[in-house]
């Protein structure tokens, strides 16, 4: 069960952060005071998706008894999400060479659960 909240919880801090990055660059002028005045509006949304980020790697690393593993999947996922920021928000879609990098990283997360 540990998994599943782990999981959860990870998806939705990284999903919000990159979701408030990518509607910045997209939406928001980037004048100094139209970015910081939007960034201080999202600190509540910043706090949240942390302690999601915070606690999903804590239950992960409960989980598995391995930290790195879990950071290494936080990264991957991350990775993940930001494709579909960049699809949804630029319309951009991934090459043939980011699918090789994202198979490249998934050996390497094969590699680093081993014992």
């Amino acid at each position: 069960m540990l998994y599943l909240y782990s999981l959860a919880l990870l998806f939705v801090g990284l999903t919000a952060i990159n979701l408030i990055f990518s509607y910045q660059s997209k939406h928001i002028d980037p004048q100094f005071w139209t970015t910081f005045l939007f960034q201080l509006t999202m600190i509540p949304i910043f706090f949240v998706a942390n302690m999601c980020i915070g606690y999903g790697v804590k239950f992960g690393s409960k989980a598995t008894h391995n930290l790195a593993y879990v950071l290494v999947f936080s990264k991957c996922l991350e990775i993940l999400i930001a494709l579909w920021m960049g699809y949804w928000f630029l319309k951009e879609v991934p090459s043939w060479k980011t699918w090789i990098g994202l198979g490249f990283i998934a050996v390497g997360v094969v590699l680093v659960k081993q014992k």
